[in-house]
């Protein structure tokens, strides 16, 4: 499966939910999407803030809320992920770091 293909069904889910209608208590905004997507990284972080053991299981689950939250703000900005991946790995790739 593909970075489309997830998108379509991300959005598939959220529809059913009601979350992209003009009345829903969770308007889909780049802002709103940013702040959630801001706020799972951090739960990302919980998994390791006081040892460096971590449940795979649990970890997966906050990778895949990132994940989701990601691709809905980039489409939702009509932002081309994948080409934005490409084109940040190559300029990554003629940077220098110590």
């Amino acid at each position: 499966m593909n970075i489309k293909e997830l998108t379509k069904l991300m959005h598939k889910f959220v529809r059913s939910k009601g979350w992209y209608g003009t009345d829903s208590k969770r308007p889909q905004s780049p802002r709103n999407l940013s702040i959630s997507l801001a706020l799972e990284a951090a739960e990302i972080l919980e998994h390791f803030q006081w040892n460096e053991d971590f449940e795979k299981k649990e970890l997966a689950e906050e990778l895949a809320d990132v994940a989701l939250y990601l691709l809905q703000l980039a489409s939702i900005a009509e932002i081309d992920l994948e080409k934005a991946i490409l084109d940040k790995l190559e300029v990554n790739d003629s940077r220098e770091w110590d």
